[in-house]
């Protein structure tokens, strides 16, 4: 049997959440600079002025861009070409999560959900919350994690619709809820929409799609029509950045879709907040480690 210093997925772990709390990623910098470019309303701008400033003191001091440092979130892709030890992964990704909240040091916001006792170390039962899925023909350990905030994840929705409702329905459904949301989410950020699936499947691919580039489309024409159709349509309510009013109230709407049953047609809807955080690493059997985003 192969063997592989697990202290590494560990280590990775512990980095991922820092880097994801300090660290915007350089399309949704590029997201919000465009944002602001583009905005008109004089409040809006000063508004986009302070997160860009926001960002830039994250930068030079190496600190946090938002004091909410979520709970933490990891999507795990297993490659099949070596021998990778789940329960492992699982046991080293809880203890990196915890060492990053104790030794950077950050807030903790895991708290028990009857007594309300804080852990003071981001995890615990259920905690780190840990997507899985699989890769064929590859040999590394690749790991996304996305910090969620209570502002964003607090205006989660979701909804079973049936195929007699029509699609016009959903639609109807993703803009009444980001309007519903108002300010709670800090937009603008990224709209994840889930469709299709079941009940829980389709929370999972809302979630999905924030972890999604900005901007980057879903591969089927006819979906990725319907994400800027959303986007049009937020965007023209004025919500704007913070709710303040303004011409960009989305940096993205970004729809992921399964396949469901003939009575069913789910949706969910999962927000991104501004800064929309998150950081990748591949890991190797040699113990290579490549950080990204």
């Amino acid at each position: 049997m192969e063997s592989f210093d697990y202290k590494i997925v560990e280590e990775a772990a512990k980095q991922l959440y820092i880097r994801a709390l300090c660290d915007l990623p350089p399309d949704v910098r590029e997201a919000i600079k465009k944002a602001a470019a583009r905005e008109t309303q004089p409040t809006a701008k000063e508004v986009f002025k302070a997160m860009l400033a926001a960002i830039d003191i994250a930068d030079e001091k190496k600190t946090l861009i938002c004091q909410d440092t979520g709970l933490p979130l990891y999507m795990l892709k297993i490659g099949s070409r070596f021998h990778w030890d789940g329960a492992e992964i699982k046991d080293r990704i809880h203890e990196g999560a915890k060492r990053a909240t104790l030794e950077f040091p950050f807030r903790s916001s895991a708290t028990d959900f009857l007594t309300r006792v804080n852990s003071q170390t981001s995890v615990g039962r259920g905690l780190p919350v840990l997507y899985v899925d699989f890769l064929k023909d590859a040999d590394y350990l690749e790991m996304l994690m996305i910090p969620k905030g209570s502002g964003s994840e607090n205006m989660s929705t979701l909804k079973m619709f049936i195929p007699a409702d029509g699609i016009n329905a959903l639609k109807k459904f993703v803009l009444d809820s980001v309007i519903a949301a108002g300010a709670n989410p800090c937009p603008p950020g990224i709209i994840g929409v889930g469709m299709g699936g079941t009940a829980d499947l389709v929370m999972r691919l809302a979630k999905e799609a924030i972890a999604r580039p900005v901007g980057r489309r879903n591969p089927d024409p006819e979906i990725a029509k319907m994400e800027q159709e959303l986007e049009d349509a937020i965007n023209a309510t004025g919500s704007g950045p913070m709710g303040l009013g303004g011409d960009v109230s989305t940096l993205a709407v970004h729809i992921e879709t399964a396949h469901t049953h003939i009575t069913l047609n789910p949706v969910a809807i999962n927000t991104q907040c501004w800064p929309a955080r998150r950081a990748r690493a591949r890991i190797y059997p040699d113990g290579r480690v490549e950080y990204g985003y």
